[in-house]
């Protein structure tokens, strides 16, 4: 199989970087999270200026119908800035959501507004019992004339406390763990009985508790009773796109602490000089390159139609790059010293943020036993 990158690809990729290298140095990232969102307007105004809000999305609604290649490209180049902007919650997984599953209509009204950065939307899913399991719905939804009444709590709605509006999973029929029933609701965040707690998550990002109490909405996204395939769907494509950002973390925490065991002396020369450093540095290297190697299968299988087959991908993607940004991670730290766990240096901020990835949609040991259950990635 071909890795090599196109054209097209390789300018998108110099082109990210460029403008990150030149916007995004580690100060001006910690201006950003003081912003009152929590992130920059700005950059996510230079985001849709260079067509990365609307790059999945197919050009009649202003996108470039890019694929997970290019969200893989994106995703890593955010990952190595730190970049804080909701860019997994309003493209990846609100917008995939409503390329994937909304009527023309809804395509036609919400994608163009992402793809310009005038709209945030956010998936509301996850709730406190549900931990990974993405069939764990217990918002209920009830049809009332010609829309649905939603009650409920949804936990961890990334950026969430941004949107205007939210993508809410709730149940209309079936038990709580039940894949059928599953209907997705698009809920204004300033209707009656809509409330939303924001609040700082651990990695710097942000993230909102959403209530729901009588909320009223007559759009619906898929299928109502029947989304729980295109829920799986999306997160799996969310899967990949985190893979790759936590790829561009670990990348630049081993060029960090490549670069300080060069310059960082002990008994009068360089730590850098002592073999068993050499050594931890070349396992980091070999931990990130099998990372890279796994977020590539992700990415190569994100769009695949066979759900099994996917799901086994993202599943060994999740426990390679788990291991790999645990590993790398304390490595980074450990090499540090001391300096490694301040909140002056980034290293430890990269540390956080891989870290949260590996929790999200199921950590290392979930997917693990998951893949288990299922004979492994690779059939006997």
């Amino acid at each position: 199989m071909d890795f090599a990158l196109n054209d097209e690809q390789r300018l998108l990729g110099e082109s990210v970087e460029r403008l990150l290298a030149d916007n995004y140095t580690f100060n001006a990232r910690k201006r950003y999270g003081q912003e009152p969102e929590g992130w920059s307007r700005a950059m996510w105004r230079h985001y849709a200026e260079l067509g990365l809000l609307g790059m999945p999305f197919d050009e009649k609604y202003g996108g470039s119908a890019g694929g997970p290649v290019e969200t893989m490209i994106v995703m890593e180049a955010f990952g190595r800035a730190l970049a804080l902007e909701p860019y997994l919650a309003a493209v990846v997984l609100a917008g995939g959501l409503v390329r994937l599953g909304g009527s023309e209509a809804l395509r036609a009204d919400l994608l163009p507004k992402i793809a310009s950065g005038d709209l945030i939307l956010a998936f509301a899913h996850a709730e406190r019992q549900s931990r990974y399991n993405l069939a764990d719905v217990a918002t209920t939804a009830r049809r009332d004339g010609s829309g649905y009444v939603i009650d409920g709590t949804k936990s961890l709605v990334l950026h969430g406390d941004s949107a205007a509006r939210f993508l809410v999973s709730a149940r209309l029929s079936g038990g709580q763990r039940d894949q059928a029933g599953i209907g997705l609701f698009l809920v204004d965040a300033k209707s009656p009985g809509v409330s939303v707690r924001g609040y700082a998550t651990v990695d710097g990002m942000r993230a909102a508790e959403l209530s729901l109490s009588g909320a009223r909405t007559d759009a619906a996204i898929g299928t109502p009773g029947a989304t729980y395939p295109l829920i799986e769907r999306v997160a799996d494509r969310a899967i990949a796109a985190l893979c790759a950002e936590a790829v561009g973390a670990m990348a630049a925490m081993h060029e960090l602490t490549v670069d300080y065991m060069k310059t960082r002396k002990q008994f009068g020369v360089p730590i850098g000089g002592f073999q068993v450093l050499q050594h931890r540095a070349a396992d980091m290297l070999i931990a990130l390159e099998q990372a890279r190697s796994m977020a590539m299968l992700a990415t190569m299988m994100a769009a695949d139609d066979d759900a099994r087959e996917r799901r086994q991908a993202m599943s060994a993607a999740k426990v390679q790059i788990g291991r790999s940004g645990r590993f790398i991670g304390q490595q980074a730290i450990q090499i540090h010293g001391g300096i490694g766990m301040t909140m002056e240096h980034s290293v430890g901020h990269y540390f956080k943020r891989v870290t949260t990835i590996d929790t999200m949609f199921g950590d290392a040991d979930y997917h693990l036993g998951l893949l288990a259950e299922t004979g492994g990635l690779v059939a006997a």
